[in-house]
């Protein structure tokens, strides 16, 4: 049995410290649990646990709950801890295994770190969307899948983190989610690990920032083990989960960033990862790389500058022209768009072309950006185009991005659409009426109304 003594200790001293470097309750959940925890469970509490569920919780728990505390002010009466802290033990059990907890609750954990989406999908096979399923067989499933696995606290929406009760990976947190999301395993071998590891990035600051901040998804210790540990790694995944991990830091020493350069400089592997820390770290000294990188991945280039350069957008107007025949994919046009949209300037003729794109998802997203325009009126034709596609979701993306727009040539298209969708379709009609309400009308009441041909020739081919 592993003696927590001295970690205890450790993490009833951190606790005090945490709160008086957290006194404005910036991390995120603080606000909530505001570093309360209430008196430890009594052992006699925790043993009937143990008894009525025929489990043995984790020692690295158990020690918390019985020495450090138990319960709080938080969200379902939690304890501080990360996001909304810590359940007291014994609540919310039933989280996850809805019915028959008693049943499943002691059987072997299924899931495992690092499982690969095969393996996680064919455990799943997302009972909820069959229809036919009944309830008794869905809590079957649900049972199967988190057995062995104890909720101990709310990140919220469906996010909650639970801890592992037995096999080989017993006492480990992982993060999961109830609508089925693949889980991840925290890097911390046990409870107290994770917990304590909390503790500290709230000491050091890292968790303290003005917008909502996750815990304990990506790889933690100092920027310098981090970067050892990169170093002297031969595995790919865990190279990542070291890079992943220092991107995770408000900033870096020029010392780490002058050995990531150098990495850069020699290729060494994941190098756009490597250019992703400099370009959130320094951007002046990632563009040059930038530059290069747009010449074998366009996508990641992009996603680098408006992530963490976006108002230096407008540098990269010749760049983007010079490139833009070779966006072929959604995601490359999707952060080609949003820098456009951020340069404040008539990316007009930069982005009509792709309002004929093979893909919908293009067109769609094309539409949108073009509504942005302060001049979009003058796309009025494109827009005519938009409204007249096959498919709904550039017709939807046209009608939001007209917006403000108002001009009787719309008036027959509208009314075309109206026929063309007599009941509603992805919220076509929705954002129909609301181009319609300009007007004084609605997609019924435009039905009845004789509307004349507008011409969309020109002043000079009406005369040939």
């Amino acid at each position: 049995m592993t003696n927590y003594t001295e970690q205890i200790q450790r993490i009833k001293e951190k606790l005090l410290e945490a709160k008086n470097t957290d006194k404005n309750l910036k991390v995120f959940g603080a606000a909530s649990h505001r570093y309360i925890i209430h008196e430890p469970a009594t052992l006699k509490k925790v043993s009937e646990i143990e008894a009525k569920y025929s489990i043995e919780l984790p020692e690295c728990y158990k020690a918390f709950i019985l020495h450090i505390g138990n319960g709080g002010i938080s969200s379902q009466n939690s304890a501080a801890g990360p996001f909304y802290g810590i359940y007291p033990v014994g609540v919310n059990i039933n989280e996850l295994i809805y019915n028959n907890t008693e049943e499943y609750l002691k059987n072997g954990c299924i899931i495992m770190p690092k499982m690969t989406d095969e393996y996680w999908k064919s455990i799943t096979s997302n009972p909820e969307e069959n229809k036919a399923i009944s309830n008794e067989d869905f809590d079957v499933k649900s049972g199967i899948l988190w057995a062995g696995i104890l909720p101990i606290g709310s990140q919220g929406c469906s996010y909650i983190h639970g801890i592992v009760l037995n096999g080989p990976h017993k006492g480990r947190v992982v993060n999961l989610d109830i609508d089925r999301q693949k889980p991840q395993f925290t890097f911390e071998n046990n409870f107290l690990d994770w917990y304590e590891r909390w503790l500290d990035e709230v000491i050091s600051g890292e968790l303290i920032k003005d917008v909502p901040s996750s815990f304990g998804y990506r790889k933690g210790g100092s920027e310098e083990q981090l970067l050892a540990s990169f170093l002297t790694s031969k595995d790919m995944e865990e190279k990542n989960d070291n890079l992943s991990g220092l991107l995770n830091k408000n900033s870096l020493s020029n010392h780490t960033l002058n050995q990531i350069e150098n990495l850069i400089n020699i290729n060494s592997e994941p190098k756009n990862k490597l250019i992703q820390l400099l370009s959130k770290s320094d951007y002046a000294r990632a563009k040059p790389y930038l530059i290069e990188l747009t010449k074998t991945d366009l996508c990641s280039a992009f996603q680098f500058i408006y992530w963490y350069a976006k108002d230096k957008s407008k540098e990269w107007i010749t760049v983007i022209e010079n490139n833009i025949h070779r966006i072929d994919n959604d995601e490359t046009f999707r952060f080609c768009s949003y820098l456009l949209k951020e340069t404040n300037t008539d990316y007009g003729r930069l982005i009509e072309p792709f309002t004929k794109n093979i893909n919908d998802n293009i067109r769609a997203q094309a539409f949108y950006t073009l509504g942005l325009l302060k001049n979009k009126k003058d796309y009025l034709d494109c827009f005519i185009e938009g409204l007249q596609d096959k498919s709904n979701k550039v017709v939807h993306s046209t009608l939001q991005a007209l917006s403000g727009v108002k001009d009787k040539k719309l008036l027959n298209h509208y009314k075309q659409i109206a026929e063309r969708f007599p009941i509603e379709q992805d919220y076509i009609l929705a954002n129909l009426n609301h181009r319609l309400a300009d007007y004084g009308l609605t997609n019924k009441t435009i039905l009845n109304q004789n509307i004349p041909e507008q011409s969309t020739k020109k002043w000079y081919e009406i005369w040939k």
